[in-house]
């Protein structure tokens, strides 16, 4: 689904990520752990086209998009959902996956946003609030489901579960898989909460120092002797 070769990215002069190669397989959860300052975030940036790309390439379904502006991208089918910023606040839920469809024809984004509801079910009380006064998970839920209404095949997801409760965490983990599952979405994650996240995923990453420290499968990431290392950004080997 995506093959990245040799990122080299940041922002302005300053470099985070060095020599970059990673691959991203389809209908699987790929995740990204590694401790603060790694290079997660700046990585997903990269491949959505937010930040600058020095060198490198980015290989989606076989096409060259390093250089493709973010508006291209959203018509190729990739999401890019950040920890914060994900929804449009002054509009209500509905507005939002409304607005979300708007490359779709009128009863095409109906179809998706009933499927996205599906999905989240928990949105569907709350169709006239507005996205400003939702919860942390709401909110969540909400960007998720636009994602849906998109279409969405490859989807970015960056600290998915951050500062919300250990239950409400554990609800978007298996609506993660549920997307994976059902709908065949390839879903690359960056993640905090670093084991649970491996436990639900296909294939991990740990970055250190803007480097891929480790590539492999989630479990053998999880059960590698350095993990604890790796995580505390105390090992480059």
């Amino acid at each position: 689904m995506i093959e990245v070769r040799g990122l080299n990215a940041g922002y302005g002069k300053l470099q985070i990520l060095f020599g970059i190669d990673a691959h991203v397989e389809p209908h699987k959860i790929t995740t990204i752990v590694g401790p603060n300052g790694s290079g997660k975030s700046t990585f997903l940036k990269s491949l959505f086209g937010l930040n600058d790309i020095y060198s490198g390439q980015i290989i989606y379904k076989g096409q060259d998009i390093t250089r493709v502006p973010p508006y291209e991208k959203v018509r190729m089918k990739i999401a890019y959902l950040p920890q914060t910023g994900n929804v449009f606040v002054n509009l209500t839920v509905e507005e939002n996956l409304k607005i979300a469809g708007y490359v779709l024809d009128k009863a095409r984004v109906k179809e998706r946003i009933d499927v996205a509801l599906s999905v989240f079910p928990e949105l569907k009380k709350i169709l006239k609030r507005k996205a400003n006064t939702l919860s942390g998970g709401q909110r969540q839920f909400l960007a998720m489901g636009m994602a849906l209404v998109r279409e969405a095949e490859f989807l970015m997801l960056d600290e998915p579960t951050a500062q919300l409760s250990p239950k409400l965490a554990e609800v978007i983990f298996q609506k993660i898989i549920e997307m994976r599952d059902q709908f065949k979405l390839t879903i690359l994650l960056v993640e905090q909460n670093a084991k649970r996240a491996l436990e639900v995923s296909d294939n991990g990453y740990m970055f250190v120092s803007g480097k891929v420290a480790f590539a492999g499968g989630a479990k053998e990431l999880l059960e590698h002797e350095k993990f604890e290392e790796y995580f505390l950004g105390i090992s480059g080997s």
